[in-house]
């Protein structure tokens, strides 16, 4: 009987779901206030204090498509890697370092800054 037990016990635990993994739609919303203070510390002096960009070294961040056309966790991902001056979509010659140059940003406070860009996107 014993044996018979923990068969029933081996086959419920297989049966029992398995937590989905975590998705974009996943992502904790970042805070739009906390995001305006990250960002003049770590994205200013190259996309200027109002993110209207610096001409040759930022891209303007409040106009455009680029800003609207990823999700969260896209925008985070290149954030998070930067974007080399060689990068053929790089249009400045200007490397972007990974995190703007602040290695110590973490994913919440980018999100933070993500949603400080979108809340003044035109």
């Amino acid at each position: 009987m014993r044996r018979r037990g923990s068969d029933t016990l081996a086959v419920s635990e297989q049966s029992q779901p398995t937590a989905a993994p975590p998705t974009a739609a996943s992502l904790p919303v970042g805070d739009p206030a906390s995001g305006q203070t990250l960002f003049s510390a770590s994205c200013s002096s190259c996309h200027g204090a109002d993110a209207k960009g610096i001409t040759g070294v930022g891209k303007d961040l409040t106009t455009g498509e680029f800003t609207p056309s990823m999700s969260d966790d896209e925008f985070l991902t290149f954030i998070k890697t930067g974007r080399p001056s060689g990068d053929p979509a790089n249009t400045t010659g200007i490397d972007m370092p990974p995190k703007g140059g602040n290695p110590a940003l973490s994913d919440a406070q980018i999100l933070d800054i993500i949603a400080y860009i979108r809340s003044i996107h035109e």
